[in-house]
């Protein structure tokens, strides 16, 4: 049957309904995984519950008055001030970054890509903050305790500086990206960089506001100093103030739901899509004989700088991975950690990326819906952001009714979807559909190349979710099950590394091979695949 513009392709009746059973299962993961859970906080924020089964009462408006009462809003200015750095970063250093690669020929840009993966396959938030507090504070629990709010500006600058600017100049390149190699496009390379640019913006703000690495005490932030995110778990967790800690990721969840409305109404607006140039393709990236010299000089410059700030902050870290020492908890093998820090999110990204790409190929893809069907994002936009802390309290006394609490079921992550792969996909399908309506053939053509995608998208999502310590602390106490980052935290309240002994489990958080996998993946990626992709807005062409 002819496809859009003469080509072959699936009937439309097809489509339409093989689209809407694809998209059936993330509808059905996003009503289990966020719409219960975040209907259910709000029905906790307006009752009144002291014990985990105690019997509840009508609270009113009270509990959000006592959350604001109890530092809300400051706790959300200072998160927000730990996000001013990492707003610069990716906002000025990033482009720039990208800006000069863009210019400087083929082989420098693939070093630069090469070099952005080193931060991606670093990323142990809990470890290298650990590593780098206890490298300047020693065993002084007094030094760490009296840390200014600056210093924890500054800290959670430095710890965020490499992946921010990595993921940003990542980012900047596609939007950059021309696939002729020559000087075409250039408004729509405008176009693309302001909608990065808008939506990496937002992005920064939501995970900043969230984070439970940046937040924790740990990394030398005062107790008078904490984010919301803290502030709402001591509520539920420690005081069991249910009600009051309710009615903080209530207002934390609304303020989330506006970043990720904004950001997929953003790139609904100016039709963003991402587009696979082919693997035959090889741009030099500017056009014959317009290579600037300066702009090498700055390429240079920048990634000297970039590598010097990634060594200084990765040093501590890196030294207790080297040496491995430090013992381990009695009746605990390397093994039996590893696999309770590893297997759990594996099973989340396998089932929660999986269903994004099925979804994002049913939206982007086959657009069941025609030229609305990207509207087909909105009832998942409210939760892009959203990460497993918002909607904690409901997930944990989901957790504990199903008696999953110390259980290795209970360590995998909440979340059945991931809602930032959905939309990836939804945008690489969208630009890979152009290929077809320009002629092209539905179906290996127009999927095979997004294995690469869903393999780094996987990837990435796999070792965010070994690294998120947030859930693992909430569901379980034991230690046969408990997972690296949790035996790291428990050692550091017993001795604040005054034995040694913090620098063992350092290492076992993100092990050398597992560190090697990812470096070697990443870099693969980087080079092979994501120079490939070219993000792009406006109207679209009739070509990759």
């Amino acid at each position: 049957m002819p496809g859009p513009s003469g080509g072959v392709g699936i009937g439309r009746s097809a489509q339409v309904v093989t689209g809407l059973l694809l998209l059936a299962p993330a509808a059905v993961a996003l009503l289990w995984s966020y719409v219960l859970p975040s209907v259910g906080t709000l029905v906790e924020s307006f009752r009144q519950r002291s014990l985990l089964d105690g019997p509840t009462e009508p609270a009113g408006g009270d509990n959000y008055a006592q959350a604001i009462e109890r530092g809300f809003l400051g706790d959300l200015g200072f998160a927000l001030l730990l996000a001013l750095v990492p707003l610069l970063l990716a906002l000025l250093v990033a482009p720039l970054l990208a800006l000069a690669a863009r210019h400087v020929g083929r082989v420098p840009r693939l070093v630069t890509r090469a070099l952005l993966a080193l931060p991606l396959a670093t990323y142990a938030p809990l470890a290298v903050g650990a590593a780098w507090t206890l490298d300047r504070v020693g065993a002084d629990r007094d030094a760490w305790a009296q840390a200014s709010t600056l210093t924890a500006v500054r800290t959670a600058a430095l710890l965020t500086a490499g992946l921010v600017v990595a993921v940003g100049a990542t980012l900047f390149l596609g939007a950059l990206r021309r696939p002729d190699g020559g000087a075409s496009s250039g408004g729509r390379s405008r176009s693309a960089v302001l909608v990065v640019a808008g939506v990496l913006g937002l992005a920064v703000v939501a995970v900043t506001v969230q984070s439970w690495s940046l937040q924790w005490p740990v990394l030398g932030v005062r107790r008078e100093d904490t984010g919301p995110l803290v502030r709402l778990v001591q509520d539920s967790m420690v005081r069991l103030d249910f009600g009051v800690g309710a009615a903080g990721s209530v207002l934390l969840l609304v303020l989330l739901a506006v970043l990720g409305v904004l950001a997929v109404g953003l790139l609904l607006v100016t039709r963003t899509r991402i587009v696979f140039t082919g693997w035959r393709d090889r741009p030099t990236g500017t056009a014959p004989g317009t290579r600037n010299p300066i702009a090498l000089g700055l390429l240079v410059v920048g990634l000297l700088a970039f590598l010097g700030l990634l060594g200084y902050v990765l040093a501590p870290w890196l030294r207790s991975l080297a040496s491995g020492s430090g013992e381990l908890p009695a009746r605990l093998s390397a093994g039996r950690i590893q696999a309770n820090t590893w297997l759990p999110p594996l099973i989340s990204t396998v089932v929660g990326v999986g269903l994004a790409a099925l979804a994002g190929f049913a939206i982007g893809g086959l657009r069941p819906l025609g030229r609305a069907s990207e509207l087909l994002l909105l009832p998942f936009a409210p939760w892009l952001f959203v990460g497993v802390g918002p909607l904690a309290i409901a997930h944990f006394d989901r957790a504990r009714e199903a008696g999953q609490l110390d259980t290795f079921v209970g360590l995998i992550p909440p979340g059945w979807l991931c809602i930032p792969a959905l939309v990836a996909f939804t945008l690489f399908f969208r630009g890979q559909r152009e290929h077809w309506a320009a002629g092209g053939r539905f179906g290996p053509t127009m999927l095979l190349p997004a294995l690469p995608l869903l393999a780094a998208v996987g990837l990435l999502d796999w070792l965010i979710g070994a690294q998120s310590w947030l859930w693992p602390r909430l569901v379980v106490q034991s230690i046969e099950h408990a997972p690296a980052s949790n035996l790291l935290v428990m050692r550091l309240a017993e001795t604040f590394g005054a034995d040694g002994s913090a620098q063992g489990l350092m290492a076992q958080v993100l092990p050398l091979p597992m560190l090697a996998l990812f470096l070697v993946a990443f870099v693969a990626l980087q080079v092979g695949y994501l120079d490939r992709l070219a993000v792009r807005a406006g109207t679209a062409e009739n070509r990759p």
